[in-house]
């Protein structure tokens, strides 16, 4: 495949992707605005019960937003994918920040020695 024909793959992978992302945006805002009108209809209407539970409908859907912006590649999952995926990036954050300390120790005992032999 020559260098235009991957350019014009890339390029047409690339205005796909932003006509899906835009989409689920715009599905997204839709779906807030109509949890947030439904919200204020069951106010409205005096159920209590019913209001706590659009708060609480409303209040997960944010989260769940939140998280797709977190995790690598979450805008594009459902929400149990989302969920795994959350779980093994929190994972993998773990093991670099074990490393990171590792690492941090090491270089500190490589100072200490330094000072201890006066270099």
């Amino acid at each position: 495949m020559g260098s235009n024909a991957v350019h014009e793959s890339h390029t047409a992978n690339s205005s796909s992707s932003r006509r899906i992302k835009a989409r689920r945006e715009s599905q997204c805002m839709k779906n807030s605005a109509a949890s947030q009108e439904s919200a204020k209809d069951v106010k409205a209407h005096g159920g209590e019960e019913e209001a706590a539970a659009a708060d609480d409908r409303e209040e997960v859907e944010r989260k769940i937003e939140a998280l797709q912006r977190i995790v690598p590649g979450g805008e594009s999952l459902g929400v149990d994918k989302l969920f795994e995926e959350t779980a093994g990036y929190i994972m993998t954050l773990q093991v670099q920040l074990k490393a990171m300390k590792a690492l941090a120790s090491f270089f500190e005992g490589l100072e200490k020695e330094k000072k201890k032999f006066g270099a």
